[in-house]
């Protein structure tokens, strides 16, 4: 696939090539992430199993939305992996790739030819990075799970609300765990390697990543403390720090831990008794100061709330909708949209890369592309001959959108 903005500089991983063969969320955000700083990332994908975030609502120009922006930067290659020939051409390609992110189960990347020591055979500097829920070890590696699953077992949502463990909108362990935890895993990596020449093998499970995001309560608690659970600690019920209901419904985010922001809070409140009442530091005081807050923000409406705390310093914030968090004045400084060009032509919205480069930008090139866009161009860039295309097409090893020139050249 072709677009405008191809040949515009690439980023800080200009030089880095990187195999894709993950699915859903958890490896194409990590490989989104270095495709936005410049890689050349090829998401490999099978043409008869595709990636089930290709059929996600909402379809815009044709496509995922959500697809589009997972995949933004990537080029698309379809091929069979059951397929010896498949098999083939991947060995061939990581001759000259620095990367492999795979998502299957433990030993299915094995079992096809392409797990970590066959490929290392090819290329020993190959930094092969493999993220699952639970790793490649324990009692559990086979096991199925999803986000919710991840967060239960490693301690996380145990204390992540007053009341009961709520399901939250972004997936912590996904993100948060696997994606970010794998990111910084390869890019450390490549940096050994820089200094040695030497690949090695990542083994990212999101429930390892998810326990050590317990970096407040897990550390008390491996001092000695007591475990904390639900609504028993400072930032999940057991103070003032929560959301409170507005008079039309909505919510308001209160954070105002310190004396200086409490006391600001309370003034613009109109409850300046508040500050004595935070200070007797028992339980029952904490429960009056919480239903007192939650009366007075009760009494008045989320528009009156957003212009009483407009101005004022003191870590109290409105909880907007994605509509409204898309057009606030700080992300629009920030600069956190951005429009994409795509296939089609018409460019998607989409959420920009979320750090500020003072010299290396990123670059959003295209958004993610049909499956296979990509499959006739990154053979021949490997030195695929046009028969020898045309074959692997043929014998449907792989395939995807076909120039007419190689067309007529498998036609003859």
């Amino acid at each position: 696939m072709t677009t405008s903005n191809d040949n515009a500089p690439r980023g800080p991983l200009s030089e880095l090539k990187v195999l894709d063969f993950s699915t859903l969320l958890p490896g194409p955000f990590a490989t989104q992430m270095l495709a936005d700083l410049g890689a050349d990332v090829i998401r490999i994908e099978s043409p008869t199993r595709p990636d089930p975030i290709r059929r996600m609502p909402p379809s815009v120009h044709g496509q995922s939305g959500v697809h589009a922006w997972l995949n933004r930067n990537k080029r698309s290659l379809a091929m069979d992996l059951k397929h010896p020939d498949s098999v083939d051409v991947v060995h061939r390609l990581v001759g000259a790739y620095d990367v492999v992110v795979e998502q299957f189960r433990p030993g299915v990347m094995a079992r096809l030819g392409l797990g970590y020591e066959q490929l290392r055979e090819i290329n020993p500097a190959l930094i092969y990075c493999s993220i699952t829920g639970f790793g490649q070890s324990g009692p559990w590696r086979d096991r199925a799970g999803h986000d919710i699953n991840y967060m239960a077992l490693s301690g996380v949502a145990s204390y992540v609300s007053e009341h009961q463990p709520t399901p939250l909108g972004v997936q912590v362990a996904d993100i948060g765990g696997g994606s970010l935890h794998a990111v910084v895993a390869i890019l450390a990596a490549l940096a050994h390697r820089g200094r040695t020449g030497e690949g090695q093998y990542l083994d990212v499970s999101m429930t390892d990543a998810a326990f050590s995001l317990n970096a407040m309560a897990g550390a008390a608690y491996l001092c000695g403390c007591a475990p904390p659970s639900c609504g028993t600690g400072r930032l999940n019920g057991g103070s003032f720090y929560g959301y409170y209901r507005t008079a039309d419904g909505r919510f308001f985010s209160v954070g105002s831990l310190e004396p200086q922001f409490f006391g600001a809070f309370s003034t613009a409140m109109g409850h300046p008794e508040w500050i004595d009442l935070l200070g007797q530091g028992t339980m029952q005081a904490t429960e009056q100061l919480k239903s007192s807050i939650a009366a007075a923000f009760a009494c008045q409406s989320f528009d009156h709330w957003c212009a009483v705390f407009a101005n004022v310093d003191c870590c109290v914030e409105p909880v907007l909708t994605i509509e409204e968090a898309a057009h606030h004045p700080q992300l629009e400084a920030r600069a956190m949209l951005v429009d994409v060009p795509t296939e089609a032509g018409p460019a998607y919205r989409q959420a920009a890369h979320p750090v500020q480069f003072s010299t290396t930008k990123p670059v959003y090139r295209h958004a993610g592309v049909t499956l296979g866009a990509d499959s006739e161009a990154v053979l021949a860039q490997s030195g695929y001959t046009d028969g020898e295309i045309a074959a692997l097409f043929a014998e449907g090893a792989v395939s995807g959108t076909r120039t007419p020139a190689a067309t007529a050249v498998a036609q003859r």
